[in-house]
């Protein structure tokens, strides 16, 4: 499994993890197979600053070996973590990058190396502060720095000890999860394992507590559960993750490797909508409505639909200023789309019931149901969000967590 570099802060921290995430491409030249498997060697346990010369060197003479560019990228962007001057560490950040994307050219499409390519195109957030607590920032970049050296029992006291100087920084808590997550993936004793893992997931839940709407410690614990053979658990807390943050993409991973692992298959309900039949034009209050008559004989295929149409062609004026009087601008809304999608449904319900029409496409039974088991605003906000409904997930999440997380487990994976 890829363990992806969290967006926000210090995004080395989490490379100790990403090793053992990444697919084998290609065998090089028999000459360089010392050098290569030595090279690879100290990468994977974790020794960057000695793997780099090594991987500097095979990279030298197989430039076309993405196995060697993945991890010389990686070496680099973990090197750079720890550079003073802002000069060297950008060029660091942009050999880094440029050699992820040779990688990606030569065949590595993992999800790892697109996540932490457009980490490395961000600005460098190396020296944005974790804390405003003076003692907890230098407790949690003594962390940092033996996390980067892979000294996790160190690690976890200095993060520690930066979550108790300051009780609101996630990202000890995080990083602390982290480390128990290294030390248990590092060993072969199956109860050392377990307990390790166990101490992570005690670290997740309160970096959770800090802050439910950050996906990174739901998405690291289902790891760590997964890694325990909790299946069911771990898919629970990649869908928390999805649900803290559904319109990053990182929040996606979790649940999509998942899923690959256990052969299980993923799906938003199809629902296919025609082409407007309602055009609605304004000029100030006045609002002109242009339809296709042919759109609204019942015969047509279309015919539902229109409904949807005709709703948001006077949604506009008769229920945005009321329903969001604090708004001056017009917006595409939740509430807009859901109640367009809603007449549909309950339109065609009514219909097949009373047996006006015999069928319905597979879109409009997909949309009843949605309707009929209260998902339908989760769908609008997973599958349909603009940049105007997406303004709407926070205050329908802190309602309707609960349904948010159902859509997930009874609609898109238990379907």
């Amino acid at each position: 499994m890829d363990r992806l570099p969290t967006p926000d802060k210090n995004l080395v921290l989490t490379l100790c993890f990403l090793v053992f995430g990444l697919a084998v491409f290609s065998t090089p030249a028999l000459a360089q197979q010392d050098d290569r498997a030595r090279a690879l060697d100290l990468y994977e346990s974790n020794n960057f600053a000695a793997a780099l010369p090594l991987l500097e060197k095979v990279a030298a003479a197989n430039p076309n070996d993405p196995v060697i560019l993945s991890r010389l990228g990686f070496a680099l962007y973990a090197t750079s973590a720890t550079e003073k001057d802002p000069a060297a560490r950008q060029k660091l950040r942009d050999r880094a990058r440029s050699t992820l994307m040779r990688s990606q050219s030569l065949g590595d499409d993992s999800n790892l190396t697109s996540m932490v390519i457009d980490a490395l195109a961000a600005p460098d957030a190396t020296q944005v502060p974790f804390s405003n607590v003076k003692a907890a920032e230098t407790a949690i970049r003594e962390g940092e720095a033996a996390f980067v050296g892979c000294d996790m029992d160190k690690a976890i006291a200095s993060y520690k000890r930066a979550l108790e100087l300051d009780p609101n920084l996630y990202d000890a808590a995080l990083y602390a999860g982290d480390a128990e997550f290294k030390k248990a993936h590092n060993s072969t004793d199956p109860q050392f394992r377990n307990d390790h893992f166990d101490a992570s997931g005690v670290w997740f839940a309160k970096a959770i507590a800090i802050n439910p709407n950050r996906e990174t410690a739901y998405r690291y614990w289902g790891d760590a559960l997964d890694a325990q053979g909790k299946t069911n658990e771990a898919r629970d807390k990649f869908v928390d993750a999805i649900v803290a943050q559904p319109y990053n993409r990182n929040s996606f991973v979790g649940l999509t490797q998942w899923a690959d692992r256990h052969t299980v298959r993923l799906g938003h309900p199809r629902i296919e909508q025609p082409s407007p039949s309602i055009r609605s034009n304004q000029q100030g209050n006045q609002t002109t409505v242009t339809i296709d008559p042919s759109k609204l004989d019942p015969k047509s295929p279309g015919y539902y639909w229109s409904f949807y149409d005709l709703t948001r062609a006077t949604y506009k004026t008769a229920n945005f200023p009321k329903e969001y009087p604090d708004e001056k601008e017009y917006r595409h809304s939740l509430k807009e789309e859901a109640t367009a999608l809603r007449i549909v449904a309950e339109i065609a319900s009514k219909d097949l019931k009373e047996g006006k029409t015999k069928s319905l496409d597979d879109s409009l039974n997909n949309l009843i149901r949605l309707n009929d088991a209260g998902f339908l605003e989760a769908y609008v906000l997973f599958v349909r969000p603009d940049q105007g409904i997406a303004r709407d997930y926070d205050g329908y999440r802190k309602a309707n967590r609960d349904k948010l997380r159902r859509y997930w487990l009874e609609v898109v994976i238990g379907q």
